[in-house]
């Protein structure tokens, strides 16, 4: 798979496979118990206490939590039933198995607009559907789309089901100048439109702000002491690797500083 990373400094990668190689290398003389392939069933956080689904049950003196965010969803008829059945995840790494085929992109900003123009390098027609009156795409992104013959844009417009058998067939479009949705015919769909953090587990416990992100303060700890938030899901400003490995960094010697003192 080549998706490369180049904004982690100190690393080129092919893709994040190959980065998290990297950073494990780091850890293999660390002394720590790792807990894979289990999840979390409960967790009381003013008693920094966990519950995994395995039955086990761990005892913290401090919690730091990097749950990072998942893709928002549509929430339409269609959008879990075709995954992995026209339903792609990614314009870079699942294009060629949609290569001579129509597809519809859902979102207007900066990883929709990429999305697209990849994918039109591979498919004949590229619909890109947006809710807003115009793209958030950044200039770069939105002049090429403008000047590729292969991609059409629908703004003002949503898709309001995904349509087909045992694969997609066509998307469901309702305009805002239309009186009813059309159905466009296509075989494949990407949507992005943005993500939202994993914080439901944390939701009556912790400070959050009106989009769901932990709210924290300059040493990345909650409104719990000795609970922190690090990485993605405490930082909708600026979602990137160098930033969550630097609020890790930061809630990591807060922890031990604390706990050198005594402070529990």
């Amino acid at each position: 798979i080549f998706n490369p990373i180049s904004n982690y400094l100190g690393l080129n990668t092919q893709n994040g496979e190959q980065l998290l190689t990297h950073f494990n290398r780091s850890l293999e003389s660390a002394d720590f118990d790792q807990w894979t392939e289990t999840s979390i069933a409960s967790v009381d956080l003013n008693a920094r206490k966990i519950a995994l689904e395995s039955g086990e049950q761990l005892q913290a003196i401090a919690i730091i939590i990097a749950t990072g965010v998942r893709r928002r969803q549509l929430g339409i008829d269609g959008e879990h039933r075709f995954i992995g059945k026209g339903i792609i995840e990614s314009g870079s790494r699942d294009r060629e198995q949609l290569a001579g085929r129509d597809v519809c992109v859902v979102g207007g900003g900066d990883a929709a607009a990429e999305n697209a123009l990849l994918l039109a390098e591979v498919c004949p027609t590229v619909t890109l559907v947006h809710r807003g009156k115009k793209l958030r795409a950044r200039r770069e992104f939105t002049e090429k789309l403008q000047t590729n013959h292969c991609i059409t844009v629908f703004t003002e417009s949503v898709v309001t089901r995904i349509i087909g058998d045992d694969n997609v067939q066509a998307v469901e479009i309702l305009r805002k100048e239309g009186l009813k949705p059309f159905q466009l015919a296509v075989r494949g769909v990407l949507i992005r439109i943005g993500a939202e953090p994993n914080s439901d587990l944390f939701r009556d416990q912790l400070d959050l702000d009106s989009q769901g992100y932990i709210s924290v303060n300059s040493e990345q700890e909650t409104s719990i002491p000795f609970i922190f938030a690090v990485g993605d899901v405490a930082n909708p400003q600026s979602p990137t690797i160098s930033t969550a490995t630097g609020s890790g960094a930061t809630a990591a010697k807060v922890i031990a500083s604390r706990l050198t003192k005594g402070s529990r």
